[in-house]
């Protein structure tokens, strides 16, 4: 799935307004970036996933406390939770609250701390239109810079224009949301940067960055930088700008799963997958041998002890079947009877029924024993039964009375 990601500009919405874009075809480079109005913006199809970048400038974050006992979460960013919010922050906003458009950190929870960041919602509404009306529509909305994360290393940013250039900071202090200062000396000793700390630099203040901090700095273009805020997972689409429907999900989905496979911070967990692929593997292997090692020697005693019994056989096509045969050929010649004869079921029978019990009618056939008009207790049935199994016969009750035949040999 491709990524089309839009940087906001700090201007509202305009008809000739220019928006800075990146179109990434695998989510992990990007193919081809510049600036364009809305309507000439690379075209957003179901395979496409739209992200808004919205600048620094037009952020502020607030730190604030959940109160313990409500809910947060995607399905729970009601009016409620946006009044709690609005209190919370109010008194740190230089704006009517109202005006404004807020957003809870990922995985915010009731009792704890998390960040908020908040923006004018007016502005922002009117650039998601802006998109929506040239075919664009917004699927997700991130900052351009965020808060670390808990256990983050810390970050330095030099951004701008040569004429209003300016550092940001993230990480550096756990109380500090994005940190910002002008580029110089005196504002690297404001955010309390470490000495050790790389910088990265957009190109249009990169030399003047390295000047005035006396340092190098790595470069870092707009274009490579929307694609990596797009990674982040924040996103700024909440409350009444919550972006839902099915074709939403969906994008979402094949995103998240197209990154899966492709993105390096989940190498390890698809090395793992392999790994795990491939233990399971070579143990299925493993145990196949193993069990087909153990059928082979048990075909291998099955002949051994059909050659020792028999001798006269030269070929063994099927073991078992060639000892049936011969075993019955050498009842026949020595005139012993087996279990399913006649006579040895119909003495098996006489010693399992009651004394005086006589039967109306006998069948035999297919090895099967019927006496007809058998007639027993229901209680004394199970007993007829299992004395017929001590003596190897299998046997039943029916409408018509009782069925025996010599039980399977194991």
């Amino acid at each position: 799935m491709s990524l089309l990601i839009i940087q906001l500009p700090l201007a509202s919405a305009d008809p000739e307004g220019q928006y800075a874009y990146a179109l990434s075809l695998d989510r992990q480079s990007v193919a081809r970036h510049a600036s364009a109005v809305a309507g000439e913006l690379p075209p957003a199809g179901r395979a496409v996933e739209v992200v808004a970048v919205v600048p620094h400038h037009a952020l502020s974050w607030h730190s604030i406390t959940l109160p313990a006992g409500i809910a947060v979460g995607a399905r729970n960013a009601t009016t409620r939770l946006r009044s709690v919010v609005e209190g919370l922050v109010e008194e740190h906003l230089l704006d009517e609250p109202e005006t404004m458009h807020f957003a809870l950190q990922p995985g915010a929870r009731a009792g704890q701390q998390a960040w908020v960041a908040a923006c004018d919602r007016a502005w922002l509404r009117s650039h998601l239109q802006a998109l929506e009306a040239a075919e664009r529509r917004v699927d997700r909305i991130v900052p351009q810079f965020a808060p670390a994360g808990e256990g983050a290393a810390a970050q330095l940013w030099a951004v701008g224009t040569p004429e209003s250039p300016w550092l940001l900071a993230t990480g550096v202090h756990p109380d500090q949301g994005v940190a910002c200062a002008p580029l110089d000396s005196e504002g690297l000793a404001l955010l309390s940067v470490p000495a050790e700390l790389a910088v990265d630099a957009s190109p249009a203040v990169s030399a003047l960055a390295e000047q005035r901090l006396q340092r190098p700095v790595r470069l870092s273009g707009l274009a490579e930088h929307l694609l990596e805020a797009s990674r982040g997972a924040w996103d700024l689409a909440q409350f009444d700008l919550a972006v839902g429907g099915r074709s939403h999900a969906l994008r979402r989905l094949a995103g998240a799963t197209q990154s899966l496979l492709r993105a390096p911070q989940w190498r390890a967990a698809r090395w793992a997958v392999v790994v795990l692929a491939v233990a399971q593997l070579v143990g299925l292997n493993a145990w196949a041998w193993k069990e087909r090692q153990a059928l082979a020697a048990k075909q291998a005693a099955v002949r051994s002890s059909l050659l020792e019994a028999f001798p006269r056989i030269q070929l063994v096509v099927d073991a078992p079947v060639q000892m049936e045969r011969e075993v019955a050929q050498l009842r026949q010649r020595t005139g012993s009877l087996s279990a399913q004869a006649l006579e040895p079921m119909l003495s098996a029978a006489g010693q399992a029924l009651p004394k005086g019990l006589r039967p109306q009618g006998i069948e035999y056939g297919n090895q099967e024993l019927r006496l007809l008009g058998v007639r027993i207790d229901a209680a004394a049935q199970p007993q007829v039964q299992s004395q017929l199994g001590t003596l190897g016969y299998a046997a039943r009750f029916d409408a018509q009375g009782l069925v025996l035949h010599a039980k399977e040999q194991p």
